[in-house]
Parts: C-alpha cells; sequence; structure tokens
C-alpha cells in the first residue's frame, strides 16, 4: 500500500539541540535539515521544499544576520514561490521589516515558541497549496489569457469582447469601439485589422481629438500642391494611405460638424478629393473608429450626425472598464511587471501579497493605462525584489492570508466588495447600496458592522 506523501520542509538552523526539537515537532511533514547556507541551497535545488524556515544567525555570521539574508535571497531567486519564515534574535524589528521587504513569507523571533511556529508553517503550506492550484488552473485557460494575439485577458467580459470581433472582423462592416480612456480602444481596433482580410494592408490611425479643427481635414483627406500656404507638394491624407486597409479613427466624436460631412460623403461614395483638388479618388478600406463620448447624448444635442453614426457603427462593441474586469488587474499586472522588469529593473521579481490584494480592490478609474503605468513607476522605484501597495501608490488592502475561518472569509468579501462599490460611486450611499441591490439602512448598518469609513 503507497502512504501518503509528506510535504517537505526544510530548517535552516545551525543549533543541533534546536534543529531536533524542531525535527520531533512536525510528524506531518518530511523534515529536512541544513546548518549553512550551501546545504540549504543544495536541498533547494534537489527537493524543492515549498516551505522553509530560516535563522538568520548562520555560520560564518552566527552572531550577524548577514549570511540569513544572504540564503534567504538564494532560495527566492531558485524558487520564488517558496514561503520563507525568518527566524532571529538579532535586532527583531528592524530584521522583520527587511525580510519582509526581502521576499519572506513571515517572522518569528527566538526563542521559538514550537505552538506559534507550527501555526505558521501551517498557513504557509496552505497558502503554497492554493497558489499551486491557481497557477494549476491559470494555466488551464492559459489559451484565454492572450486574446486576439495581443491582449491579455481572462476576465469573461473581455472575452465576450473578443469573441465578438473575432466574429465581425471578416465581414467587411464599420465597427464603433465604446469605452473609457485607457480600456485598449487601440490595441482591439488592431485586433479587428490583425483578424480580417485586410491585414495584408497598412493599418492606419489618426487621433481626431489631438489635431487642431483647422489641420484635421488635411490630415484625413491630404491635400494638392499649392492648396494653401505651405502646401510645397501633393501629400496623401489618411484616409488615402489605408488604401487596402484599415483606418481607424480614434475620439471620432471630436471631427467638427462641417468635417462630419465631408467624411459621411466619404462613406457613402468611398471617393475623397484632396484638398485643393478637383479629382475624385476611389479608396477601398475599411473603417473602425473609437470614442469614450456619449454619441447618442451628442445626437440629440446637435453635435454629431446621426446618419453619419448609424454609418460608422453598423457594429458596435462595448468595453468594459478594468473594474469590471473580474481578476484582469492582477494578470495584467504581472503581465506588465515581468516586462518592465526585464527592460529597466531585473532584480525586481514579483509582486508582495499586500500589493495583489491592492491592486485588486482598487476602482482604476484611469483603467489598463494607469494601471500599466503605476506598475511601470513601481518597478522603476522599488528597492526590493518584490513590489509593495507603497511602491504603486495604493493603500494597502486587508491582509491577504488565508482567512482563519469561513465567518472571516465572509467578512473579508463583504469589506472588499463594499468598498469597491463605495469607490465606483465617489462614496455615494444611495449609489453604492443600489449598485450592491440592499436599501440604504443595510448598508450603513454593514459600514459600522465592519468599521468602515465611507
Amino acid at each position: 500500500m503507497n502512504l501518503p506523501v509528506k510535504p517537505r520542509l526544510l530548517i535552516v538552523e545551525d543549533d543541533e539541540g534546536l534543529q531536533r526539537q524542531l525535527r520531533w515537532a512536525y510528524d506531518d511533514y518530511e523534515v529536512l535539515v541544513a546548518s549553512d547556507r550551501d546545504a540549504a541551497v543544495n536541498i533547494m535545488r534537489a527537493a524543492e521544499p515549498p516551505v522553509v524556515t530560516l535563522d538568520l544567525g548562520l555560520p560564518p555570521d552566527p552572531d550577524g544576520v548577514s549570511e540569513g539574508f544572504a540564503t534567504l535571497e538564494h532560495i527566492l531567486t531558485l524558487k520564488p514561490a517558496t514561503k520563507v519564515i525568518v527566524a532571529s534574535g538579532h535586532g527583531a524589528r528592524e530584521s522583520a521589516l527587511r525580510a519582509i521587504a526581502g521576499g519572506a513569507y513571515d517572522f518569528y523571533q527566538k526563542p521559538v515558541d514550537i505552538d506559534q511556529l507550527g501555526l505558521i508553517v501551517r498557513r504557509a503550506f496552505q497558502l503554497h497549496e492554493i497558489e499551486s492550484e491557481n497557477k494549476r488552473l491559470e494555466g488551464q485557460v492559459s489559451e484565454n489569457r492572450t486574446v486576439l494575439g495581443t491582449m491579455i485577458a481572462a476576465a469573461p467580459e473581455m472575452i465576450k469582447v473578443a469573441r465578438t470581433i473575432e466574429r465581425v472582423a471578416n465581414a467587411d462592416v464599420s465597427v464603433m469601439l465604446l469605452g473609457a480612456s485607457g480600456t485598449g480602444k487601440e490595441l482591439l481596433a488592431r485586433g479587428v485589422h490583425q483578424q480580417s482580410r485586410r491585414r495584408a494592408g497598412g493599418f492606419v490611425a489618426i487621433n481626431c481629438a489631438a489635431i487642431p479643427e483647422n489641420l484635421l481635414e488635411a490630415e484625413l483627406f491630404g491635400y494638392e500642391k499649392g492648396a494653401f500656404t505651405g502646401a510645397i507638394k501633393a501629400t496623401e491624407g489618411k484616409i488615402e494611405l489605408a488604401q487596402g486597409g484599415t483606418l481607424f479613427l480614434d475620439e471620432v466624436g471630436d471631427i467638427p460638424l462641417p468635417l462630419q460631412v465631408k467624411l459621411l460623403r466619404f462613406l457613402q461614395e468611398r471617393v475623397i478629393e484632396r484638398i485643393g483638388g478637383r479629382k475624385p479618388i476611389p479608396v477601398d478600406t475599411r473603417v473602425v473608429c473609437a470614442t469614450h463620448q456619449d454619441l447618442e447624448a451628442m445626437i440629440a444635442a446637435g453635435t454629431f450626425r446621426e446618419d453619419l453614426y448609424y454609418r460608422l457603427a453598423e457594429i458596435v462593441v462595448r468595453i468594459p472598464s478594468l473594474a469590471e474586469r473580474s481578476g484582469d488587474a492582477a494578470l495584467l499586472a504581472k503581465h506588465f511587471l515581468a516586462r518592465f522588469a526585464r527592460e529597466m529593473n531585473p532584480q525586481v521579481k514579483g509582486f508582495a501579497p499586500g500589493a495583489i490584494a491592492a491592486i485588486e480592490t482598487w476602482p482604476w478609474p484611469g483603467n489598463v493605462r494607469e494601471l500599466e503605468n503605476r506598475v511601470k513607476r513601481a518597478v522603476i522605484m522599488a528597492e526590493s525584489r518584490l513590489v509593495s501597495a507603497e511602491d504603486l501608490d495604493l493603500a494597502p488592502a486587508d491582509d491577504p492570508g488565508l482567512p482563519v475561518n469561513l465567518k472571516a472569509a465572509r467578512e473579508a468579501a463583504d469589506r472588499a466588495v463594499i468598498r469597491k462599490a463605495l469607490a465606483q460611486t465617489d462614496n455615494n450611499i444611495s449609489g453604492a447600496a443600489k449598485l450592491l441591490g440592499i436599501s440604504r439602512p443595510t448598508l450603513y448598518d454593514l459600514i459600522k458592522q465592519h468599521g468602515l469609513q465611507p
């Protein structure tokens, strides 16, 4: 009969008496023992124990902490997911802070309390098991992480958008992408182009909000030599340059009304005339546009033509904000960190647990662009191997460790959801209660019960 395999626990301790005491205390584990850094590293390479207890006072510096911290760094370099529990009697507070900043899972002060240390070890194994299962599940849906060839996403809300774009890409119709700034509208527009039959042609983008009104017409339609002062040669516009490919009109809601008329004529007849020209130029291009504005409200206000809207919006795709993409904030943050660390700060290896919790609870008003910028800045400025919530300039979230029991887990979930609702409604109690599907008095009671400050 095969006996169940015991999880491996590495004890790095040079005191032989304490080694024996700790061996006897952990019958539930396969206990491995090392007395110095070299032995610990060899065991890590051979056995890959998921949890390590590490005394900072190791030879040849048993009265200091330098060798212990070198061992901590070596272990985490080999296996970043290892849960290292650090022990020291030397400058306990300073050592604890430095160890946690260096990637340690937890800290305890000597003399050793076997029961207390046993609890920390059990929680470390539980957390490691949860993280390993999450990685396994993430691997099962890895095909959903990169959609449309370039976009990182696993949230059902974003996968639905990607599937919609895949279905309409080969239909030669105009596509309108609606979403807040920073949600990745241009990336999705490129996805439409890359999935279409026109991918061999050019993808020509123009931000209609970034070009002064008096220059936008020339940028779009081009001009003939001598059409105006400075027009020293005939120049093709963006529409003409998109021949055989895709024209992406970003922030299309900012096109002025007189120019909307000329754009509508092009969409109807598929010909243009350059400024100062009289010759019709046929253009075969697919138009994709995007805006963060409410075009229907603009139509009602008379600032956007209804007939142009229906020409541009044959297919409308609404892009969810990052706050609406369940789980994608952490996924994208890890992607950005890996990229920026490789380019700018290779010593950064990942996020501290508190940072991931803060990322998941932040409302991200600037969407993916804000997340990318915060991670980039944090990687550049980080002084330790793990990026913290403070590095990201985010308020630390509640302790993300395994809750003591189901009641604690439910309370933590309630707090996180209430905070998110309050953040999304700018602390408007009525709006938050509506989002949560509860009454105002109930929300007030929950805020009081959980000690939250709206």
